[in-house]
């Protein structure tokens, strides 16, 4: 009787290797893809406290001072921007107060955020450490303020490109960030702006 002799098998084929590592691929994608809308929605959250915290200072230092800060006579057309307004964040901080500009005279500080780095994500100082460059969104955009000028507790505001003007009733300040696309919405799709309202 002819016994043919069997070979022991060692190691694996291409094909096992091969759909071995387009399943890490597929896993590795899906894992990705959820530690990225993770850190999107911290992202989000942070935004949204930031705004809620220029919105409350905002409503404080009306409340000590019964004025804005930042002398209007009338609802701005255009929001104020938390990168080039620096006169505005230097009020609410309470950090410089001169004779030209006396409205916080008593130098309170209002707005507390966390300081950032690399004009991202927080209030930059200049490389000095004396002056404000700017407050940043998580993104790099800028938080925009629009203040009721006139005082009569309505806000004008246009949420989108597309979209029509929406008067906010009751308040004294909206506070909003284009989001990750900084685009201030995104043509009738679902916005990433993160908004006081």
């Amino acid at each position: 009787m002819n016994i043919f002799p069997t070979r022991s098998r060692r190691g694996f084929t291409l094909v096992e290797l091969l759909v071995v590592i387009s399943i890490i691929a597929v896993l590795a994608s899906a894992g990705f893809a959820a530690g990225n809308a993770a850190i999107q929605k911290a992202k989000r959250i942070k935004a949204l406290a930031t705004c809620t915290a220029i919105e409350g200072a905002v409503n404080a230092f009306y409340n000590e001072y019964g004025c804005m800060p930042k002398e209007l006579t009338n609802d701005p057309v255009t929001p104020l921007n938390t990168k080039t307004d620096l006169e505005f964040l230097n009020v609410l901080l309470g950090l410089t107060e001169t004779a030209a500009n006396p409205l916080n005279a008593r130098s309170i500080k209002f707005l507390t955020v966390k300081e950032g780095k690399a004009r991202k994500d927080g209030l930059i100082y200049s490389s000095t450490g004396d002056k404000i460059v700017g407050l940043f969104d998580p993104w790099g955009g800028a938080y925009y303020v629009m203040l009721d000028g006139n005082y009569d507790e309505k806000i004008k505001v246009k949420p989108a490109a597309t979209t029509a003007q929406v008067t906010l009733n009751g308040r004294r300040v909206a506070v909003w960030t284009n989001g990750a696309d900084c685009v201030n919405g995104t043509g009738g799709k679902v916005t990433d702006d993160v908004k006081t309202w």
